[in-house]
């Protein structure tokens, strides 16, 4: 990822602050939180994230949010390797399932898509710990935005 911009510098609209160098890349947000993109091929993706201190909640469990954040950048992932690069889309709707607290170690993604129907992707994911554990279920909806007339 370039920057253009201190990445503490409030976002300036319609002045570019950074470019990711490809088009499966991390953003300047999911870079802060830890996120690894192992692969995203075929409409599947994997991502991993590593539960460091920084992403616990009151309790000293990973954040839900965090894992959130994992599942909807995982399925975006799965869809940027079906479309083509630079194509605008967005989440629309998600829902999260959380199944089982994660403590410790690293969460890993496992995402696919099917569509488009139209403009829209449907996503799913599921959260898994380092020894098969399932943490959480999440399904989504993307929308593909509508071509400039």
């Amino acid at each position: 990822m370039k920057l253009f911009a201190d990445l503490d510098e409030p976002r300036q609209p319609g002045v570019a602050q950074f470019e990711l160098e490809e088009w499966i890349d991390s953003s300047p947000f999911e870079a802060l939180l830890g996120l690894r993109i192992e692969q995203a091929s075929e409409g599947r993706a994997q991502l991993s994230l590593p539960f460091t201190v920084k992403l616990a909640n009151g309790g000293g469990v990973m954040h839900g949010g965090a894992m959130t954040t994992l599942a909807d950048t995982a399925v975006a992932m799965a869809i940027k390797s079906l479309l083509p690069q630079g194509t605008p889309f967005a989440t629309t709707g998600l829902s999260m399932e959380f199944l089982a607290p994660v403590l410790s170690g690293q969460v890993t993604a496992h995402a696919r898509v099917q569509g488009p129907d139209g403009r829209i992707f449907q996503g799913d994911c599921e959260l898994c710990g380092e020894h098969g554990e399932l943490y959480a279920r999440f399904v989504s909806v993307f929308k593909v935005a509508r071509s400039p007339k």
